[in-house]
């Protein structure tokens, strides 16, 4: 399923408009974002968790020339399902 599947998926069961739904989604995805940039975790219970990683820098090496590289430190998102998400897949 993509973003357009899922506000579809909303409008259809709140019975509610597709454009209202695309709000909602947004709206969930910003507050996500929000809470990742202030707090590094966000935790759905019984759905997950959304926690920033830090990843160390590391060598890698260039495919085209065989040349080795230094890849950077960075950040990333990570997610660890709850339970109930995770007995229902």
């Amino acid at each position: 399923m993509n973003k357009r599947g899922l506000i579809e998926f909303i409008a259809k069961d709140l019975g509610t408009t597709n454009t209202h739904a695309e709000r909602v989604v947004n709206a969930f995805i910003k507050g996500v974002r929000t809470g990742l940039k202030k707090e590094k975790q966000v935790q759905l219970v019984g759905f997950g968790s959304f926690t920033v990683k830090k990843r160390a820098s590391r060598k890698g090496r260039n495919p085209q020339t065989g040349e080795i590289i230094t890849i950077k430190a960075s950040k990333t998102v990570g997610f660890r399902p709850g339970k109930d998400l995770k007995g229902s897949v």
